[in-house]
């Protein structure tokens, strides 16, 4: 199989590429292993992917290949210096399987070369070709030799020239050994290939496999000459003109038909620019395009790997099943024979009965009179000489074991030969013959046996085959119907209102979540714990997320973070998609995977640390419908119906534990959907942002919530009038008592007006200070223009406006005045003590889906963020991303690329369901560790807590429980035996316990 370029193959490449890639403008750089790297081009509305990889090949893609998670120095190197650089050429150096591709011009002029022999090589050059990165360096022994480093000039004046002339050729014939073929001798002599010599020295009525010494150097030079110029005409064609492309197939028979029933298996071999004379006869695949070819061709090896891997097996297994038949077989047909032999010799004995005795009373004679064994075997050969019947008869003494062996025939047959018989000394002739009949019945009776038990073991083995069969092809199937998910790279579940939610497995896939996958209408979900991942509700539709499903994501959030080895019961925290920002305040550095929180933080109920592993099934398209709804956001009515079931089957789940019987018991305070917010929706949002505002300097200091305190939470919810919860929460605090003390004290002799015009002197002083920065100051004033709307207090020219019309003072009731009132001496006290430095205030816009009160300020959120700030909520006045606006664009384009639209992420959720029903068509399983609570409905599911087992080993025992239970169909079977083990285990959280039934019987 072909596996690298030839020079004729870079030749018709590079003219391909020079036609289409010349003027693109290099996008982005990404590296598939060590060896591959990905161009990505963009020229107006026209897109190319250029792909090399060293040693092997250059070629434009339009399949979709792997890329790292984290791009290596090497990408990160060829990005600084190649982004937004125009490609200018692509060229050969010399006759050389090297190809050099120059981006910019000038003094920003940069090289990379490819180098497509030996063990290949990729360099980065600047306009001088001197070595500014390269992928393998090396240096020559001797100390004149180029070295191939970094700050060395690359040597493009040694590239080879291609001229070969007569006298050349003369020479390389003279000087050849004579057993050589032309083939070795000229391959290595020119640069045009072995396949292209072959195709001209047929044209010419040559054979490449002629030696050199049935060649004449006089007459036959000249032949060779002209052969290597139609070489050369073929070169400059490839040069100028673009190739198509040609892949030459295997076809191999199959031992076993295909689902589409299929005979054949074909694999790709080799690919060329064009149709040679030695391949016309063969099977050919012509595509329009080289590069299309070449990319056809690499793209299909994995496949094609796989089909053959699995035919391979196929053939070995068949192989060992036929084995086990012809085994069988020749045992049964060597006891045939033993008991046609047996047969044959007792009946020689009765034909023969008189010779027979006659042999025995000689022998018997000569032992009774104690003749030497010695002189018998001499008393014999002398009676054979003498003709004596009997004597002759005999043919060996075999006295050692008390038997002689007797040449017999049948006289009544014609034509009979003789047949050796072993007579025993102490048997007569008539038992003889009886011991033969007794050894034929013997192994009549074994050959029945062994015709039983073969059958069985050949049934069993031809059995056990076709299951293996079976299983491979299921596996084989599976591996080229099975692509991965985008979203699997990461920590996923689907929640039980079909929303898809994702999360970082560390820093670097938090980054790319919030930076590639955070989209408008999105939710950002995160919790204040070491090792918290940063989770993202999908949500295309727009429109709020339901709070079961902000229920199930703050479980995430949790257990994958130290409180799961913890064992520490807190709550999580969610925002919008705007106010997460990587722009950090001035002074201040964000590390990779931190973001900057602005506005509000809506705090979600403590959640209980329990996970369930289960398992997905991929539908086809005529299954997809009978799922429709099966995830769909239900009422509160629906819940409660609901709820006895599922209490009724954690109950049966449960091992018995009473620490998980408690867990479980109490399915209201670990998802109380239905109200953690609605209270919240009738608050206007200036009356809440004051309320959070107020609250901030203690809401940071936030400590774990423990199951015994989760109670009293509820009944703040109950009232139907929002507005004595808002007052209520204050008073809950610990401490608060002295500080209203103090305020009442500091402030008696305030009077109603006073108080009003410093409530409009705090609520315009966000606007009065601007923020520090100028990018912040510019996007603060930008944003406020454009998007905020005249607030009380705020009439939208930033400096305090004290004279406001009272028409619009009444959004503020006496309630809410009272409870604005309880803010001011806080700020007043908390900016004396100086206990806050780097937060501006601004006061916050309206945001209609703002529902829980509970939040904390713009900070930058990693782990556990604990430090007090006193910035007021900023919603919709975001400081801008400071990347770079390249990089946006192309991250853009790499989210095409690597998720799919909303509709069709839609459409893929509709595919996999947790409860398939025997009328389905399953294609494979999906291994998803999610919250308990999102796998209800799930028909393969284990609940998964902290404990002290390993997760590599609850996976195994979660898979062979789901594959002994009765319910479980032969197909969800034979799927869930094709999970991979590396695959199953990758989003169990930390050191785990299992809960399923009959868990112990399948430990």
């Amino acid at each position: 199989m072909k596996s690298r370029f030839s020079t004729v193959d870079i030749v018709a490449m590079i003219c391909e590429l020079r036609q289409r890639l010349v003027g693109m403008r290099v996008i982005q750089v990404y590296d598939v292993d060590s060896k591959t790297y990905l161009f990505k081009l963009n020229r107006h509305d026209e897109k190319a992917v250029l792909l090399v990889e060293s040693g092997v090949r250059l070629h434009t893609t339009d399949f979709a290949w792997p890329k790292n998670l984290s791009p290596s120095g090497f990408s990160m190197k060829l990005r600084k210096h190649l982004r937004n650089k125009r490609v200018e050429s692509v060229s050969q150096l010399g006759a050389d399987r090297i190809v050099d591709i120059q981006f910019g011009v000038n003094e920003a002029a940069y090289h990379v070369i490819l180098e497509l022999y030996d063990r290949g090589n990729l360099v980065l050059t600047d306009g001088d070709y001197m070595i500014l990165n390269i992928l393998r360096p090396r240096t020559g022994k001797d100390d004149d030799d180029v070295k191939f480093v970094v700050r060395e000039r690359y040597p493009v004046q040694s590239a080879l020239s291609p001229a070969l002339d007569a006298e050349a050729l003369t020479d390389i014939l003279r000087f050849a050994k004579p057993a050589d073929t032309l083939r070795k001798l000229l391959t290595p002599k020119v640069s045009y290939g072995p396949a292209l010599l072959e195709h001209v020295f047929r044209a010419r009525g040559l054979s490449t496999g002629a030696k050199v010494a049935d060649v004449d150097a006089s007459r036959d030079v000249a032949t060779l000459l002209e052969c290597l110029r139609d070489a050369e005409a073929l070169m400059e064609r490839a040069r100028t003109e673009p190739s198509k492309g040609y892949i030459l197939v295997r076809v191999e028979k199959r031992v076993t038909p295909a689902d589409d029933g299929s005979t054949e298996i074909t694999s790709y071999q080799e690919f060329h620019p064009f149709l040679w004379r030695q391949h016309e006869k063969e099977r050919v695949v012509e595509l329009a395009s080289f590069s299309a070819a070449v990319d056809q061709f690499f793209s299909s090896l994995e496949m094609q790997r796989i089909s053959l891997k699995a035919h391979q097996k196929e053939k070995e297994a068949l192989k060992k099943l036929e084995n086990i038949r012809m085994d069988h077989e020749k045992r049964i047909v060597a006891l045939e024979q033993v008991q046609q032999e047996d047969k044959h010799k007792a009946e020689l004995i009765e034909i023969n009965l008189d010779l027979v005795e006659r042999a025995l009373l000689v022998l018997r004679s000569a032992l009774a009179n104690q003749i030497g064994w010695a002189e018998i075997t001499e008393l014999l050969r002398e009676a054979q000489e003498q003709g004596d019947p009997v004597a002759q008869s005999i043919k060996q003494l075999k006295l050692d074991t008390n038997h002689f062996a007797m040449l017999l025939r049948d006289p009544y047959e014609e034509g009979a030969k003789d047949f050796l018989v072993d007579i025993d000394l102490d048997l007569s002739a008539y038992a003889n013959a009886r011991r033969y009949y007794d050894q034929k019945r013997h192994a009549a009776g074994k050959q029945q046996k062994t015709l039983e038990s073969s059958t069985k073991a050949y049934k069993s083995a031809e059995k056990k085959t076709k299951e293996a069969l079976k299983q491979l092809a299921l596996t084989s199937n599976i591996a080229r119907a099975r692509k991965a998910f985008w979203f699997e790279k990461f920590f996923w579940f689907i929640s039980s209102e079909d929303y898809l939610v994702i999360g970082g497995r560390d820093a670097q896939q938090n980054e790319m979540i919030v930076k590639r996958h955070l989209n408008p209408g999105d939710v950002y979900v995160h919790a204040d714990l070491h090792g918290a991942s940063s989770i993202v509700i999908k949500n295309p539709g727009g429109g709020s997320v339901p709070p079961k499903t902000l229920n199930e994501a703050g479980t995430m959030a949790i257990c994958y973070s130290a409180a799961w080895d913890a064992k520490v019961v807190t709550s999580a925290w969610w925002v919008h998609h705007h106010q997460v920002s990587k722009t950090a305040p001035t002074g201040q550095y964000l590390t990779p995977g931190a973001f900057m929180i602005r506005g509000k933080k809506n705090y979600l109920p403590p959640s209980y640390l329990i996970m369930g592993f289960g398992f997905l099934y991929k539908l086809d398209e005529d299954s997809v419908e009978r799922h429709s709804g099966e995830r769909r956001v239900r009422t509160a009515e629906e819940d409660d119906s609901a709820t006895p079931e599922k209490q009724e089957e954690e109950l049966e789940i449960s091992e018995g534990s009473g620490s998980e019987g408690e867990a479980d018991g109490a399915p209201g305070e670990v998802f109380p959907d239905t109200v953690v917010k609605l209270p919240h929706e009738l608050v206007p949002s200036e009356e809440v942002e004051e309320v959070v505002y107020s609250q901030q300097s203690k809401s940071t200091t936030r400590g774990p919530y423990w199951p015994r305190k989760a109670a009293p939470a509820v009944p703040v919810e109950k009232p139907s009038d929002p507005q004595p919860a808002l007052e209520t929460k204050p008073r809950a605090k610990r401490g608060t008592h002295g500080k209203l003390k103090k305020m009442r004290e500091k402030y008696k002799d305030q009077d109603e007006e006073e108080r009003r015009l410093r409530m409009e002197i705090l609520a315009s002083a966000g606007t009065a200070k601007e923020p520090k920065g100028r990018k912040q100051k510019k996007g603060a004033k930008k944003n406020v223009g454009a998007r905020e709307k005249p607030q009380p207090g705020k009439p939208g020219a930033g400096k305090p406006y004290l004279g406001q019309p009272q028409s619009k003072q009444p959004q503020l009731e006496q309630p809410q005045l009272e409870e604005a009132q309880l803010i001011q001496p806080q700020l007043e006290e908390a900016e004396s003590e100086k206990s806050e430095k780097s937060q501006s205030e601004k006061p916050q816009s309206e945001n209609p889906q703002s529902e829980n009160p509970q939040s904390e300020e713009a900070q930058p959120d990693r782990c556990l963020s604990d430090r007090p700030s006193l910035e007021p909520v900023v919603n919709k006045v975001c400081v801008e991303d400071t990347q770079e606006p390249h990089e946006d664009e192309e991250d853009g384009e790499e989210e095409e690329e690597e998720t799919a639209p909303g509709d069709e992420t839609r459409q893929l959720l509709a595919t996999l369901t947790g409860c398939p029903v025997p009328e389905d068509g399953l294609l494979f399983a999906v291994p998803v560790c999610a919250p308990y609570g999102a796998m209800q409905n799930f028909k393969h599911k284990v609940k998964v807590t902290p404990g002290t087992g390993r997760r590599g080993k609850a996976a195994k025992t979660a898979l062979t429980v789901f594959m002994h239970d009765k319910a479980t169909s032969a197909r969800e079977r034979d799927l869930l035996r094709a999970s991979k083990d590396q695959d199953i285990s990758r989003n169990i959280p930390g050191k785990v316990k299992l809960s399923a039934p009959h868990l112990q019987k399948h430990k």
